[in-house]
């Protein structure tokens, strides 16, 4: 059995793909969304945020014989957690991330924090949207709303919970945009033409994050861009391609001849 923390769309993909190949696959998600999905497709899934301990003994209990870490890019913790439960268990962990989005743009500023990418939104000025999505909202929030030269447009997924945080921080009505991808750099467009955009924020997320089409919308209207770079943490061998989990997993646990 392979035990998958199943972060994004693509690791969702990734998990159906192993199954398929003729691997029993069991998921963790963060949301009831991801997991219907997964379900939908005959994966086990467990639903939370759970520390190394409890991917532990989720490992054990489901008699898992390798950690597949298909996390966020920038669910730093738990991927940290992954690689801690792999080794109490003495399991081999695989890492798969995204490929990063080659950038090359005059109007993007690269940080390296959300805390840095607030105080340059604040530095800035003007109307900031958003789209680091809710976890690290208070972070922006305590440095931005309620400054006089600055409104704040916060752009995320359409769920209860993100509802209740922006309220609780303080965010109008008027400041709130929830929606669900993919994101076209059409549509990209229009929100930033609708709220008068001057700057957006964003994270190093991939291809499959659309970074490329917010900040090709952004171009063409001369918006400026900070962009969160993502964690650096020691992998070991980071597969960038489904194929490349497969071939390791094989190497791993060798699937029964015929």
């Amino acid at each position: 059995m392979i035990l998958l923390l199943a972060g994004t769309s693509d690791a969702r993909e990734l998990a159906v793909m192993i199954q398929h190949a003729g691997y029993d696959v069991t998921a963790t998600v963060v949301t009831d969304h991801a997991a219907e999905q997964l379900r939908a497709a005959g994966i086990r899934t467990y639903v939370g945020r759970l520390d190394a301990f409890q991917l532990a003994e989720l490992a054990k209990a489901e008699g898992a014989k390798v950690i597949v870490d298909a996390s966020h890019p920038f669910a730093e913790e738990a991927s940290k957690n992954a690689m801690q439960a792999a080794a109490e268990m003495d399991l081999p962990y695989i890492r798969y991330e995204r490929r990063e989005t080659a950038i090359a743009s005059e109007r993007v500023t690269f940080v390296d924090s959300y805390e840095e990418a607030a105080d340059l939104a604040a530095e800035k000025g003007g109307v900031v949207m958003l789209t680091t999505g809710s976890k690290t909202l208070d972070i922006f929030a305590a440095r931005l709303i309620g400054r006089p030269n600055v409104k704040v447009i916060a752009r995320m997924l359409p769920r209860k919970d993100n509802l209740d945080k922006c309220e609780r921080l303080g965010f109008s009505q008027e400041q709130i945009v929830m929606m669900q991808g993919p994101f076209t750099k059409e549509l990209d467009r229009a929100l930033y033409r609708h709220f008068g955009v001057t700057v957006v924020v964003t994270k190093e997320s991939g291809k499959v994050g659309f970074v490329d089409e917010k900040i090709a919308a952004a171009e063409e209207l001369g918006i400026d861009v900070i962009v969160i770079r993502r964690p650096r943490l020691a992998y070991g061998i980071v597969h960038h391609e489904f194929a490349g989990v497969l071939a390791a997993l094989k190497e791993r646990v060798p699937l029964p001849a015929g």
